[in-house]
C-alpha cells in the first residue's frame, strides 16, 4: 500500500475519528486537514465558507493537502480529508497519486443517524435540520459524490451504526493495511 493514506467520504462518516485510533494503534501520525486549514488560514472550515462562500473555501482547501503532502517529513502519515474534497476539480486525481485513498461508505440513513447526535454548528450546510431533512439532504448529495468516493484504491463499508463504529472502522483500516503490506 503506497502511503500516506487518505482517508475519504461523506462529512460524518469517521474520517477523523477512526482515523485518529487508526494512527494510533499503527503509531503513525494524523493529520486532520480541517484542523490543518485552521492553523494555516485562521479559520475553521465553517467560518471560512461562512465568510468567503464554498468555492473560495475548495480553493485553499486544495493548497492546504497538496502543500501538506509536500512538506509533511513523515512517511506514515493517516489524513483525514474534507468530505466534499475528492469532488472538486481535479482532487480525486491528486489523492490517488499522493497515497492510497479509502472510502469509508456509509448508507445515507445511517450518516443522518450519526450526524443528527452531532454538534451540527461547525457543519453550516446541516444546522437546524431534522433527522429527516437530513436524510433528504445527504441522500442526493452522497449520490452525486459517489463516481467521486468510489475511485477511491480500496473501499470500507459501514452496515452498522452505533456507538462502537467508529473502533470498528479503525479496526478494519488496520486489516486493511496489514494485508497489503
Amino acid at each position: 500500500m503506497e502511503l500516506p493514506i487518505y482517508l475519504i467520504g461523506y462529512m460524518g462518516a469517521g474520517k477523523t475519528t477512526a482515523g485518529r485510533l487508526l494512527a494510533e494503534k499503527l503509531g503513525w501520525h494524523f493529520v486532520d486537514l480541517d484542523e490543518a486549514f485552521k492553523e494555516i488560514h485562521g479559520y475553521t472550515t465553517a467560518e471560512y465558507i461562512r465568510t468567503y462562500g464554498i468555492d473560495a473555501f475548495r480553493k485553499k482547501e486544495k493548497y492546504v493537502v497538496e502543500d501538506i503532502a509536500d512538506a509533511s517529513p513523515y512517511e506514515k502519515v493517516i489524513y483525514a480529508t474534507g468530505g466534499g474534497y475528492p469532488c472538486w476539480e481535479d482532487n480525486m486525481d491528486c489523492l490517488m497519486e499522493l497515497g492510497t485513498s479509502i472510502y469509508i461508505r456509509w448508507k445515507p440513513e445511517h450518516l443522518a443517524k450519526r450526524l443528527i447526535l452531532t454538534d451540527l454548528s461547525d457543519r453550516p450546510v446541516l444546522q437546524g435540520r431534522t433527522e429527516e431533512e437530513l436524510l433528504s439532504f445527504i441522500a442526493p448529495q452522497l449520490e452525486a459524490r459517489e463516481p467521486f468516493y468510489s475511485r477511491a484504491h480500496h473501499i470500507i463499508d459501514v452496515d452498522i451504526c452505533d456507538e462502537q463504529s467508529d473502533e470498528r472502522i479503525a479496526e478494519e483500516l488496520f486489516r486493511l493495511i496489514r494485508q497489503s503490506k
